[in-house]
């Protein structure tokens, strides 16, 4: 697995902060361990000299240890780290006039000054160790009191001060950096992970509205289904069976009862295309080549025929081609209205008005019949059924069917839907 490139500075800058913790340490043991050795080998101090010296880096690394490693919180307290600031150097300036190689250890001041001073004491705590490290560049004395000396004393230590500062600033900049990548890195897993479960929960969501889609489309399907057949078959059964029991009470007329079959087989052949259209989903036969309103005249004129009962038709506004469903709810409505009163009505009249308004298309069914209460219509039977049938077909378009009739007054349908234009074909 490939490690990403900033995880592997943010591990570097957390190994180099641990670094700089035990570096303190390790410096103050080197330079102890060079200052024994040369103290025994080439300037040969007495041991009370070099146990005094001991006794110092001792104190130096107890200072360290009690007032920022036991106590790291203490670091926030400005005036106690002014005061631990200046006890190191002070105990740095006094290693460094025992011995020159606690130069090492007056890094330690660098670091320390600046992390925990702040302002102009910060300049000044880095000043101070950068003259301790440049006296223990001159052997732990102070330069002799002539111009080039001082001059080169005072040079180096404002060029180790500088250098100090510019470094500990660069490695300031670059721990907030650090510090901020963290934080968005720490963001950005967050982020991915409520991403991950938002992608997990929309993949849920998904799933469960593709099964109510499914079911929805099952649903639709299986009630369009039912409206055809209940519009085309069993219209078509029931207009078949009237002609065979029609024709069977004009056993006597050959003309009629011929006249009543011939009308059967051209019912069970029109119902048989009506059912192959059903099952293809294509649109009723009377709209294939013809507009909504030639398509109502022909199928009232038919009907007339039929059952023997005077009909009218009258058209009013513009005629303009209308969507396939609307048409198809318009002419379902009228075929449904026409085999109720041929069932129920026994009319002598009826006229049907298709109008074409703005935004609106009317369809107004009326016949002389017997009539019947609407508010005592159950679903028992075929009339039930063929009343929520019209409902379901107008108020899939938005539209609403009202009816009026009372016993003896006859019946009125209508049904009103959005004139919504028929799309021009592609091309």
């Amino acid at each position: 697995m490939t490690v990403p490139e900033t995880d592997v500075r943010l591990d570097s800058s957390d190994r180099l902060e641990r670094a700089l913790r035990v570096a303190p340490y390790v410096l103050l043991a080197v330079s102890t361990l060079l200052a024994s050795i040369a103290d025994d080998l080439i300037v040969h101090r007495t041991v009370a000299y070099r146990l005094g010296t001991l006794g110092v880096a001792g104190l130096a690394a107890g200072w360290m240890l009690w007032m920022v490693t036991l106590h790291p919180s203490w670091a926030n307290r400005r005036r106690l780290m002014a005061l631990y600031c200046a006890g190191l150097l002070l105990l740095l300036a006094v290693l460094v006039t025992r011995s020159p190689w606690f130069g090492l250890f007056a890094l330690t001041g660098y670091i320390h000054t600046y992390e925990l001073l702040s302002g102009r004491w910060r300049v000044v705590g880095v000043t101070a160790t950068a003259a301790l490290h440049v006296l223990a560049i001159f052997g732990g004395r102070l330069p002799d009191p002539n111009l080039p000396a001082v001059a080169a004393y005072l040079v180096l230590v404002a060029v180790s001060a500088g250098l100090a500062l510019g470094f500990s600033r660069w490695s300031e900049i670059t721990t907030s950096q650090n510090e901020q990548r963290k934080r968005i890195i720490v963001e950005l897993a967050e982020a991915n992970a409520k991403l991950e479960a938002a992608m997990a929960e929309n993949a849920e969501l998904q799933a469960r509205l593709l099964a109510q889609a499914r079911e929805a489309g099952t649903l639709d399907e299986r009630q369009r289904v039912a409206r055809e057949i209940h519009d085309t078959l069993a219209q078509g059964l029931t207009g078949i069976i009237t002609q065979v029991q029609a024709a069977r009470h004009a056993e006597g007329r050959p003309d009629d009862w011929r006249r009543h079959l011939d009308n059967a087989a051209d019912l069970a052949r029109e119902s048989l295309t009506e059912a192959r259209r059903t099952v293809e989903a294509v649109g009723p036969e009377p709209l294939e080549g013809a507009g909504l309103a030639d398509a109502l005249a022909d199928v009232v004129a038919r009907w007339s025929e039929l059952h023997g009962v005077r009909t009218e038709v009258h058209t009013t506004g513009t005629v303009r081609p209308l969507h396939p469903e609307v048409e198809v709810a318009l002419l379902r409505t009228a075929q449904e209205a026409l085999a109720n009163v041929a069932k129920h009505a026994a009319a002598s009249r009826v006229g049907l008005t298709l109008s074409y308004l703005a935004d609106l298309v009317t369809l107004d069914v009326r016949d002389d019949g017997v009539g019947f209460d609407p508010d005592g219509v159950r679903r028992d039977g075929d009339g039930g059924f063929g009343l929520t049938v019209m409902r379901q077909r107008v108020g899939r378009l938005a539209g609403t069917l009202e009816i009026e009739s009372e016993p003896g007054a006859g019946t009125a349908v209508f049904a009103g839907v959005p004139a919504i234009p028929r799309e021009p074909p592609d091309g």
